[in-house]
């Protein structure tokens, strides 16, 4: 029987000597980074300074973006430290640390975006009883919802790797993640792995559910309604959606990447795609809502003329 132990730290094998060409990449990861961090919290400032914007579709909007920022805090400085490094090491502590950031801000990002096509839902299916059914306390009651449901699923998912004894202590990553070390145990972990599948699907396949189903009612009402409706929902939903598609594509190529073997795919590029869905919806999002919704873009000119005067 192969020698366990509880591991101190962890290698991350997907790392490559780039030799000078490190300081062209830790560039651009700072200056990406430098953008995420500008976007968003121009967007959390615009929706938080101007009343107008106190709207529920906003305020969910802004728990969005901090996300973006909380997702993006728990990866791009560690990535940046890494880069510049020779030794690709991460201490136990750290690493565990890191996926519960990965792996909250994943689920806050779901959960997030299935609220989000619910208050769409009610807002075009019952324009006239919208604000009935959607008030600022239920708003907030959401929104913490989000945050403490699955700081608390994480909290108690996570004890369940930490005391694992391991039979090595390699990551073939850029940054740990929570399969990855669950596959070097020594022992039997069906009864893990089954658990963080039932994570993963109430995490997941829930609010994509949830997702699916308000949105064949807002499209039963779009196509039975006026052009007015069509145009509202179009408008407020099409954002929506390219968030929801950009994040499932990386969230997704993740997931497959843990659990299969995918080594017929290219280093690089499986380097790339595992870190798509930290690194683009945060810089995608701020983007994408702030150039399609007419309220934000017009706060945002009157701000950039007001601090230009």
């Amino acid at each position: 029987m192969t020698n366990s132990t509880q591991v101190s730290y962890f290698i991350l094998a997907a790392y490559f000597d780039t030799g000078l060409f490190k300081y062209l990449y830790f560039m651009i990861v700072m200056s990406l980074y430098i953008c995420i961090i500008c976007a968003n919290l121009l967007l959390i400032v615009v929706i938080c300074v101007n009343r107008s914007l106190h709207e529920p579709m906003y305020l969910f909007l802004c728990s969005l973006f901090v996300n973006e920022l909380y997702g993006s805090s728990g990866l791009f400085p560690f990535l940046l430290l890494q880069i510049l490094s020779d030794i690709h090491t991460v201490s136990a502590p750290f690493c565990f640390l890191q996926i519960f950031f990965v792996y909250s801000y994943g689920s806050i990002e779901f959960l997030n975006l299935a609220v989000m096509s619910y208050d769409r839902y009610l807002a075009i299916c019952y324009p006239l009883q919208y604000n009935s059914r959607m008030t600022y306390n239920k708003v907030a009651i959401l929104i913490a919802l989000i945050w403490l449901l699955i700081f608390l699923a994480n909290a108690f998912s996570l004890p369940s790797v930490v005391p694992l004894q391991l039979c090595g202590n390699i990551i073939n990553k850029v940054y740990c993640d929570n399969h990855s070390i669950v596959k070097l145990a020594c022992y039997d972990t069906t009864a893990i792995n089954i658990y963080g599948l039932i994570v993963a699907a109430c995490s997941i396949f829930i609010p994509l559910l949830l997702i699916f189903y308000t949105y064949m009612k807002i499209l039963k009402v779009c196509f039975s309604g006026s052009k007015q409706t069509r145009q509202k929902a179009v408008s407020t939903c099409t954002p929506h959606l390219a968030s929801l598609f950009n994040f499932s594509f990386g969230a997704c190529f993740e997931i497959l990447q843990s659990r299969f073997n995918m080594n017929s795919v290219p280093n690089i590029m499986r380097i790339f795609l595992s870190l798509y869905f930290l690194t683009c919806p945060p810089l995608f999002n701020p983007v994408m809502y702030g150039l399609k919704l007419s309220k934000i873009r017009v706060t945002c000119k009157s701000l950039f003329t007001y601090i230009r005067y």
